[in-house]
């Protein structure tokens, strides 16, 4: 029972993630944290390998290389760049073509609704809403932490550790 309390920390720090993301445009890095570590305790939980322990640590620090280098290009976020290190781990080798293709797919129609809700007029009620106000007046930022979100939510039922949960 605990394992699968561990193993809910992934879809649940990926949905506060988005919100979050979306609301103020931030990502906290608690949730990165908690993400990582939970990936940890859920392995130990379910009785994982040594190999796909140290087969999430690898992908989390290639994750974070790549994150920062994204970041540095001014591409993502620096919490967007955490949150792929954190997801990493979950998503193992095996579900990571999966989740990229996700994340990318999510990430497209993400630009695309928000490029039209933007070209839209604002209305009166989103003075009401300030998170709306901000998604509609930030014409150069994408809150990705959505994309990355959508494409692990997408994947989980690949990765590694659901596998073992669940089989498969």
């Amino acid at each position: 029972m605990v394992p699968l309390i561990f193993l809910s920390a992934f879809p649940a720090a990926l949905i506060i993630a988005a919100l979050n993301d979306i609301y103020e445009f931030k990502i906290p890095n608690w949730v990165s944290i908690v993400l990582f570590l939970a990936y940890f305790a859920a392995g130990l939980g379910f009785g994982a390998g040594a190999d796909i322990l140290v087969e999430g640590a690898i992908l989390a620090c290639a994750a974070l290389v790549a994150g920062f280098a994204l970041f540095a290009l001014k591409i993502v976020g620096g919490g967007d760049a955490k949150l792929l290190a954190a997801c990493a781990p979950w998503i193992g080798f095996a579900a990571l073509p999966a989740f990229l293709v996700y994340v990318a797919l999510s990430g497209a129609a993400l630009s695309i609704a928000l490029l039209v809700f933007r070209r839209t007029p604002a209305l009166p009620f989103y003075e009401q809403t300030p998170w709306l106000m901000r998604l509609h007046q930030r014409p150069k930022d994408i809150p990705y932490g959505v994309a990355i979100a959508a494409g692990g939510l997408l994947s989980f039922s690949q990765t590694p550790l659901f596998q073992l949960a669940f089989g498969g």
